[in-house]
Order: structure tokens, then C-alpha cells, then sequence
């Protein structure tokens, strides 16, 4: 233990739009996932929100990548540069050594054999030496204070850009789960297809994003009505400037398919689940987490939809950073982390 100063912790939520990155219960990197390289000499331009800027604004000798798609590692090598632009970033230079990294990175419940292999590796490229592996779904329900490790049943639904994880936790295993790669980038790729059919208008992903922020809703009738949100953009057929007030209403009949999906998935769950698992569920609620949860009158709309109520976690943008924080500092007590 002498030389343990020589060891960095970090707690990572890989995440298909943002990746978090704690260290020493303090959040150092919040940023989005994406990396701009030079095509020239295939070297890391920027990472994080630098690139963000550079997203679908760049010339012929910069590319934008965003390294995962539906919550795993689609580009390994952009994914290599991210992770070690990132850890760069942390300012960890405290003594003369190069600190080992023990982390713990978080995975889709979905994930194949190959596609946790390819996240290890990333990982150990950029210079990770001891690394445990948790699936998202347990880490959210460790991030918004759940006791997994008790026997009786939890219920988390964790809606982020690459997939929504569906799981029921007890006893620090999960019982039941599905992961669909139905979650915040298509919301915005719906976006994007409704402002083309319905107004002609033709935007990017950032754009798309924006709206969803703004006005996005689960369902027309809001207890808090938001004001419209202005997109301009150019004409499909004439390519003059556009403009066009979207309402919250038009965001709910534009997703009403994609969250249909979300609802069926969360059904097929609830059916796979043990009765006694099941009346644990119907008194505690389920929990929402992820960028999705953010969705204005989600909640009410599962809980109408499913007779259970829904609850929305404090902070669900970070509820699977904090638990991946939460599993780092109990690595030893918690049997379900993979190495």
C-alpha cells in the first residue's frame, strides 16, 4: 500500500451522447461523447464539447466521430483517442509517476461477449491497468440510492442516447432486463424527419437536439405548458431560409411511436418478473434515469399506461455516473462487477 498514491480511481459512464468521469467522489469530466480528427495524419483535433462545436460544421481535413452507437463502442479507435483525451484532461499530475488507473466503466445489460471485450480493450489502450466492468441499469439503481444488494425487488428504466435499459434488481443480480436501442438519438432523428415532412425544413442533429430540450414532451396535455421553440433552417424544395414554431404538442404526437416501443419493452419486462419481484415493484414505483427521463409528463404517461407509478430520479442525467462512482469505492463489496 505504499506506493497507493501511485493509483488513479476513476468511475466512468461511457455514454452513447455524454460521457462522466468521477474521481475521488468529485465530477471532473462531463462532456459530450465525440472526438474531431485530422484526417491528414489521423491524430485527436479536440475532444468533448470543443468537438461538439465542430460537429457538422467541418472541413475537408477534420471528421467528427462519435466513437458509440446504440450504447457500444461502433469506431475502437476513436473511442481509444476519446477516452485518452479525456483522462489528459483530468489533472492528475501529482507527482513524477504516471498514476495506474483503476476504473470502473459501465456497459449496456444488453452488451455480447464481443462488444465488452471491445470496451475492456478500449479502456486498457488508454492506459487503464485494473478495470471492472458494471451493466447500466444496476449502476443507475446504485446512483439513485436503491439498495441493490436487498432481497426484495427494484425497478429501473434508464433512457439514454444509444439505448434505453430496462431491469428488475434484487439480491445484487438482475432478475429480468432488456436493452433497446430505442432512446434519445432516435427521439432525435424522429425530430429531424418530422421538421422534414411536416415543414419542409431541413436541420442538423444539433438543432434536432435543441428542440428536444426545449419543448420535448410524452404527452399533449402538459400541467406546465412550455413556450414554442424557433427553428430556422433551409427549404427542402426552394433551399430559401425557413422558420417554424414547434410546440410540445407537435414533439408528443412526433415520438408517440418511439415511446410506444419503450412501453412495450417495459411490458415484456414485467411479465418475465416473479410475482413476488412484481408486488415489491407496485409498491416502490419504477425509476426513471437518463437523459430521456427528462421528457416533460414521461412519468404520468407510463403510469397511466401500466396502473404503477413512475418516479423520476433526482439528477437522471448522472444517477449511472454516480452509481459507477458508488461501485468504484465498494469494489470489493459489490460480487456482481465484472473484471
Amino acid at each position: 500500500m505504499a506506493f497507493s498514491f501511485l493509483t488513479q480511481e476513476l468511475a466512468i459512464d461511457l455514454g452513447t451522447a455524454n460521457t462522466v468521469i468521477y474521481m475521488n467522489d468529485q465530477k471532473v469530466i462531463d462532456e459530450p461523447s465525440i472526438v474531431a480528427i485530422d484526417k491528414s495524419n489521423n491524430t485527436l483535433k479536440a475532444v468533448g464539447m470543443e468537438a461538439k462545436r465542430m460537429h457538422e460544421r467541418t472541413s475537408p481535413t477534420i471528421k467528427t466521430v462519435r466513437p458509440l452507437k446504440d450504447g457500444v463502442i461502433a469506431d475502437f479507435d476513436a473511442a481509444e483517442m476519446m477516452i485518452r483525451g479525456f483522462i489528459k484532461m483530468i489533472n492528475y499530475k501529482r507527482s513524477f509517476f504516471t498514476p495506474n488507473l483503476r476504473m470502473v466503466v459501465c456497459i449496456p445489460s444488453g452488451s455480447t461477449a464481443v462488444e465488452i471485450r471491445a470496451v475492456r480493450d478500449a479502456v486498457e489502450r488508454s492506459g487503464g491497468r485494473d478495470i471492472y466492468l458494471i451493466f447500466e441499469p444496476m449502476a443507475a439503481a446504485l446512483g439513485i440510492g436503491l439498495d441493490v444488494t436487498a432481497p426484495s425487488g427494484s425497478m429501473v428504466v434508464d433512457i439514454g442516447g444509444g439505448t434505453t435499459e430496462i431491469a428488475v434488481i434484487s439480491l445484487g443480480g438482475i432478475v429480468a432486463d432488456q436493452s433497446i436501442k430505442t432512446a434519445g438519438d432516435v427521439f432525435t432523428s424522429d425530430i429531424q424527419q418530422y421538421l422534414r415532412q411536416q415543414y419542409n425544413i431541413k436541420v442538423g442533429e444539433i438543432t434536432a437536439e435543441r428542440v428536444k430540450i426545449e419543448v420535448g414532451a410524452a404527452i399533449t396535455d402538459l400541467d406546465e405548458p412550455v413556450e414554442p421553440c424557433t427553428v430556422s433552417g433551409p427549404n427542402l424544395m426552394t433551399v430559401h431560409p425557413v422558420e417554424a414554431a414547434i410546440t410540445s404538442q407537435e414533439i408528443a404526437h412526433c415520438l408517440d411511436k418511439s415511446l410506444a416501443r419503450i412501453e412495450t419493452a417495459i411490458m415484456s419486462v414485467l411479465e418475465q418478473t416473479p410475482a413476488e419481484l412484481y408486488s415489491d415493484i407496485v409498491k416502490k414505483g419504477i425509476f426513471l434515469t437518463g437523459g430521456g427521463a427528462l421528457l416533460r409528463g414521461l412519468d404520468k404517461r407510463l403510469s397511466d399506461k401500466m396502473n404503477i407509478p413512475f418516479h423520476v430520479a433526482d439528477d437522471p442525467l448522472r444517477a449511472v455516473a454516480r452509481g459507477t462512482c458508488n461501485a468504484l469505492k465498494n469494489v470489493s463489496n459489490y460480487p456482481f462487477l465484472m473484471r
